[in-house]
């Protein structure tokens, strides 16, 4: 028989009843184990650490220089004048004592020929003073000669005669003199003339020129009062000159080679010898001027250009480095973060030289300390924590 609708449909609810009931009995169960779990204290954090190690640094960096002439000199006329010929241009070479420039001074004829004058009247007057010294020599002799005859010449005539002899000798001396001083004004003139030639000091190359025939120059008017004339420079041999900061200036010796690239020609290198040394830091800059002899006998390398120096750092004693990635900073600070007995503590550095992924470290560290292989101030000072290899174990 099928039982009635009414009967059908209570039993219907109490199976829904029952339904609910177990339901709200398993959520009850999952909330009281929730709030078991959220009452019991969580673990310490877990971080991955590295290990510092101590190992000699040997890097290359590369450090900007710039090539200078070994020799360069601008040219000023030591004489006043006109340019009356100029025979080299920008670019000209030219050889130590080379004629560049020739100049003229009307001048310096009339001075030359005066102090011409000057010497043959000086000369003149020395021969008139030798003249009357052998005539009055001659005299002294003969009445010495007659005084050897008793009552034939006067002993006092004898006495004024060698007196004269004497002072006809202090005569000849001083014309002399003039003389001499005669000559040596002809010479400075005739020397003043010699820097109407201007020649070249050495060999090299003129980068610069000035002046053009007819332009007045001199050593205190003119345009030589404050413009060269022309300007060389010596190309055989440049110095390379490169400032290197205070913090790699250690174990910097003379004699070492350095190789180096010039953007006219990327592909090569070229190098040179550590010549000359500063031996003192500029205040301004803190680097230390290192120069740098470059033998340039084909004149490709040219005074003036940029260089990248690939300069070697070799610290003298072994460094402490540590991963780029366990370094942290701050506004104020830069550290790292170690762990010593389960507790973090914070150890400021400073950092030094780069060498692959590692950065040197100098602070209160040891060779085998653990610090966190990410440095972050989120893990503050004397926080508990457990630790675990990273996946590279050691800074190494």
């Amino acid at each position: 028989m099928t039982a009635p609708a009414s009967t059908r449909g209570a039993r219907g609810l109490a199976g829904l009843e029952i339904a609910c009931a177990v339901l709200l009995m398993a959520c009850s169960r999952e909330s009281a184990t929730a709030r078991t779990d959220a009452a019991q204290p969580a673990g310490p954090p877990t971080i991955e650490i590295v290990r510092v190690v101590q190992r000699s640094v040997d890097v290359t960096l590369e450090m900007p220089g710039e090539l200078d002439p070994y020799e360069a000199v601008a040219v000023f006329p030591k004489v006043t004048g006109f340019v009356k010929d100029i025979r080299v241009d920008r670019g000209s070479s030219v050889r130590r004592g080379q004629l560049m420039a020739e100049l003229e001074a009307p001048e310096l004829v009339a001075q030359r020929a005066e102090a011409q004058s000057k010497v043959q009247a000086a000369q003149a007057q020395l021969g008139a003073a030798r003249s009357k010294a052998d005539a009055d020599a001659s005299t002294f002799e003969k009445l010495k000669a007659a005084a050897a005859t008793p009552g034939v010449v006067a002993g006092n005539d004898v006495v004024l005669a060698e007196k004269n002899v004497e002072a006809d000798q202090s005569q000849v001396a001083a014309a002399q003199k003039n003389v001499d001083a005669a000559r040596e004004a002809l010479n400075a003139v005739t020397q003043m003339e010699g820097y109407l030639k201007v020649t070249a000091p050495f060999d090299g190359v003129v980068t610069e020129r000035n002046v053009h025939p007819g332009a007045l120059v001199g050593p205190t008017s003119g345009a030589g009062a404050t413009t060269p004339m022309v300007r060389v420079v010596s190309r055989n041999r440049l110095r390379l000159v490169v400032p290197v900061p205070e913090a790699y200036i250690a174990g910097v010796a003379t004699g070492v080679e350095m190789p180096f690239s010039v953007p006219a020609y990327p592909a090569e290198t070229f190098t040179g010898k550590v010549a000359r040394i500063a031996q003192a830091v500029d205040v301004k800059t803190r680097t230390m001027a290192v120069e740098i002899d470059v033998p340039n006998r084909d004149g490709r390398l040219a005074p003036g250009a940029f260089c990248q120096v690939r300069w070697p750092v070799r610290r003298p004693g072994p460094s402490l480095l540590a991963p780029s990635d366990s370094i942290a900073s701050t506004t104020g600070r830069t550290f790292v973060v170690r762990v010593r007995h389960g507790k973090t503590d914070w150890v400021d550095v400073t950092t030094g030289l780069t060498s692959g992924s590692l950065v040197e470290v100098f602070g209160d560290l040891q060779a085998g300390d653990e610090i966190a292989a990410r440095g972050t101030d989120e893990i503050r000072p004397g926080t508990e924590v457990r630790v675990k290899p990273a996946p590279t174990a050691t800074a190494s």
